[in-house]
């Protein structure tokens, strides 16, 4: 296979954003997709729709913002550099991004998307800056790449495509079977719809509703006010870095948002300190207030810091409840409310031990966890899956993309 040199300005417009200003309420709210880098942090598709805000036609008029057509790419050039996506549909993005509107005779979108990926570490050595490290559109331009013909490049793709596929299928699958269990939740726990003995919803079926004073509203008659810590236990097992060999790893910045459990895990410095085991089925939960919506059932057994909580339930039967018990609004909203400390705001074990609930008197909270226990054991396959998937692609990608494995035609 055979590759020319470009530099990335003759194969793509490289384009800058903007934001509109803020204290312009009718820039807002439109119908516009904004990307920010902190839309792209907080996906783990490669592929985005939209952000968390969008544009008026005003505000697009009113600052110096680009529309990116569908199918481009979109790569963050300042804090952080290097986070990439395809945009699915028209958007535009604000300055922290320098974005690729392609030539599409000469590159395909998927390929150099890829190819970004490999070569990051270039890219961000172009950075400057003395706050913080940005890469230029100028520096941009010159950058050196060696690629193929649009024929192998489309090749190349399809073959790193399909691993992708994958993944992305599994994810939409974990995506559905929480949104069961959580629905099934809430529909028995904060509606109180769960089955009577007839079978019938409780609550809209006349089940007898009684107010709680410390709770501060009304619950079933008969269930009690139980705190957290009357139904699990917080593992502390230390273990010192040093005597670590091949355990997986798992920081706060590893645990994902509002996902039930992960695949993604990091590598260990080994001077890193206050490391814990934790095992397969354990829920983790940050202690730290600006991922206190991180929690989530351990897929495999692993090592973290404690800057995590290893929490186990009392009975296998609780998993569910509990983990979704603590995946709840009314439970973030408690953690910051009750953390401490100014700079880094911490929750402690025993304000999460403290944690009041309305706890069932006939053991609905067992059928429940029980009744989606077959979505947490498909979850974690799943996300075992994915993390198979994403080392197979990864080991392949600098191959394929320098040309020491080719991809022969059918």
């Amino acid at each position: 296979m055979e590759f020319t040199k470009y530099r990335l300005g003759d194969i793509a417009d490289i384009v800058n954003g903007a934001t509109p200003s803020t204290d312009v309420e009718e820039y807002y709210n439109g119908n516009i997709p904004w990307i920010t880098p902190k839309d792209l942090s907080e996906q783990s598709s490669k592929y985005i729709r939209n952000g968390e805000r969008c544009i008026t036609e005003e505000g697009y008029k009113n600052c110096n913002t680009n529309i990116i057509p569908a199918h481009n790419i979109l790569m963050s050039s300042r804090a952080p550099i290097g986070l990439l996506a395809i945009n699915e549909i028209d958007c535009c993005t604000n300055q922290g991004f320098k974005s690729l509107i392609l030539d599409n005779s000469k590159a395909d979108v998927e390929y150099l998307y890829y190819y970004l990926k490999v070569h990051m570490p270039e890219i961000e050595k172009l950075g400057s800056g003395t706050t913080f490290k940005e890469v230029s559109k100028d520096a941009l331009n010159n950058l050196e790449i060696l690629i193929p013909d649009i024929v192998n490049q489309k090749r190349v793709a399809q073959s790193l495509y399909i691993i992708d596929k994958k993944i992305t299928i599994n994810r939409r699958i974990n995506e559905r079977l929480e949104g069961m269990a959580k629905l099934l939740y809430d529909y028995w726990f904060v509606q109180f719809e769960f089955p009577n003995d007839e079978g019938k919803p409780y609550k809209s079926s006349g089940g007898k509703m009684v107010w709680n004073e410390k709770l501060k509203r009304e619950i079933p008659e008969g269930w009690e006010v139980k705190n957290i810590g009357n139904m699990v236990e917080l593992n502390i097992e230390r273990i010192s870095s040093q005597d670590i060999s091949s355990e997986q790893y798992t920081p706060i910045e590893v645990l994902p948002q509002n996902r039930m459990s992960f695949s993604d895990v990091a590598s260990l410095d080994k001077a890193v300190s206050g490391l814990c085991r934790y095992k397969k089925y354990d829920i983790l939960l940050s202690n730290r207030r600006v991922y206190f919506h991180k929690i989530c059932i351990a897929p495999f057994d692993g090592i973290t810091r404690d800057t995590i909580f290893i929490i186990k339930t009392n009975k296998q039967n609780y998993q569910g409840f509990i983990y979704e018990t603590l995946n709840t609004d009314h439970f973030f909203a408690y953690a910051q409310k009750n953390s401490y400390g100014s700079e880094q705001p911490v929750l402690g074990w025993t304000t999460v031990a403290n944690y009041y609930f309305a706890k069932p008197n006939n053991n609905i909270d067992e059928k429940y966890s029980r009744k989606v226990q077959n979505i947490i054991d498909t979850v974690i396959l799943n996300e075992i899956e994915i993390m198979k998937m994403t080392s197979l692609r990864d080991f392949l990608l600098p191959m394929l993309m320098n040309g020491q494995v080719e991809i022969k035609e059918k």
